[in-house]
């Protein structure tokens, strides 16, 4: 019996070093980018969507995460078009369509383990201030850890934190104040791999996108995510 458990555990973690592995040109087997900050995840069998807004629902999702209640990243017709009587959503603010997650609180969706973070501005912080209790999430599951940063600066909470992936904000009006303050966060969170996001619509620029990946260079992985309609 003792035998057979050791050969499970190794197993078990070698499945879990296989998997986060998981190159940069893999990425995008597992997340799309549907522009601004909608990402959909595919992770242990689950298909989770984070702020969805104008997005095809081909598919009920099992797992929705809103960030904060900004029209950008909470539409609650793409939620209805997205929920199955077995999906859960989980929101950085109050409402009565969904269930409330603050920073700090943790949840579990089948083997997803799911941690609400602080997303705020600092110097910004009228437009997305620490006391709305907002979020960003971590999903860990199949050996990985994502990091989606919500609208948030480079906050001190970051350091704190650690991922395999992270998606970050681009922008001067909103999230972050340069390119170099959203790379200076990857390094934060010590990501393997960055991705640029909310960018191209309202703030943030092609431009910046090449700036962030130049910043990175040889410190970490920078992926671009092709965008999906």
């Amino acid at each position: 019996m003792t035998k057979r458990l050791l050969s499970l555990s190794s197993t078990i973690a070698l499945a879990a070093e296989r998997a986060s592995a998981l190159g940069p040109g893999e990425l995008p087997t597992v997340v799309q980018w549907y522009g601004q900050s909608s990402l959909r995840v595919r992770l242990a069998g689950k298909t989770i969507w984070l702020d969805p807004v104008k997005v095809p629902a081909t598919e009920k999702a099992d797992l929705i995460l809103i960030t904060h209640d900004h029209g950008d990243h909470y539409s609650p017709a793409a939620i209805e078009e997205l929920s199955g009587p077995s999906t859960l959503v989980l929101a950085g603010f109050d409402g009565s369509a969904f269930e409330r997650i603050r920073p700090g609180d943790k949840r579990r969706v089948g083997e997803i383990a799911i941690e609400a973070v602080p997303a705020y501005n600092v110097v910004k912080a009228q437009l997305h201030p620490k006391s709305a209790g907002y979020c960003g999430f971590i999903l860990t599951a199949d050996g990985l850890r994502l990091y989606d940063a919500g609208d948030t600066e480079r906050i001190p909470e970051m350091k704190g934190l650690s991922c395999d992936v992270a998606f970050l904000p681009l922008g001067q009006t909103y999230t972050m104040g340069s390119p170099a303050e959203a790379a200076q966060a990857a390094l934060d969170v010590k990501a393997r791999m960055a991705v640029p996001i909310h960018f191209g619509l309202y703030e943030g620029s092609e431009a910046d996108a090449k700036e962030f990946s130049r910043l990175l260079a040889g410190k970490v992985d920078v992926v671009r995510l092709p965008l999906r309609k």
